[in-house]
């Protein structure tokens, strides 16, 4: 079965979004975008719920873009078994997945380059839980959790 992305963004991140959802179809992901589609001005929250509901019923991974990326991470996070991580380089991008157990990629477009973006991307997709010591760390991340 083909790795899923699930990608989303508001009007400020949408040609970013274009560019790196391609990168992930080139790097063998089946996508699923859900929006937005225009340049018209949009509420980014509507498609952060949008990607992390669809991470958190196991559908995939989730990549977000608006302008900074601060808003579709804090609106993603909001949804419990939801990681979403905020990264602006590859190293964070990598330990994102490694450590913290990441299923969503936030990126700011107005703050990330899409050189750096298309980086980040195969880094985030290209690294995986390491397990052990962080699940436990990770577990307590969401406070249902007890541990």
């Amino acid at each position: 079965m083909a790795n899923v992305l699930i990608v989303g963004s508001d009007h400020a991140g949408l040609e970013l979004k274009r560019e790196l959802a391609s990168l992930a179809t080139e790097l063998g992901y089946d996508l699923r975008d859900v929006g937005t589609h225009t340049s018209d001005s949009t509420d980014y929250p509507d498609y952060a719920h949008q990607v992390a509901s669809a991470v958190a019923a196991g559908e995939g991974l989730g990549l977000l873009v608006c302008g900074t990326g601060i808003g579709m991470s804090m609106a993603a996070n909001r949804h419990p078994g939801v990681r979403a991580a905020l990264c602006g380089d590859v190293f964070s991008a990598t330990m994102a997945r490694q450590h913290n157990d990441a299923n969503v990629l936030c990126i700011g477009a107005r703050v990330v380059g899409s050189g750096l973006a298309g980086e980040i991307l195969k880094a985030f997709l290209g690294a995986s839980f390491e397990g052990g010591r962080h699940e436990r760390r990770v577990n307590k991340i969401d406070l249902s959790n007890e541990g």
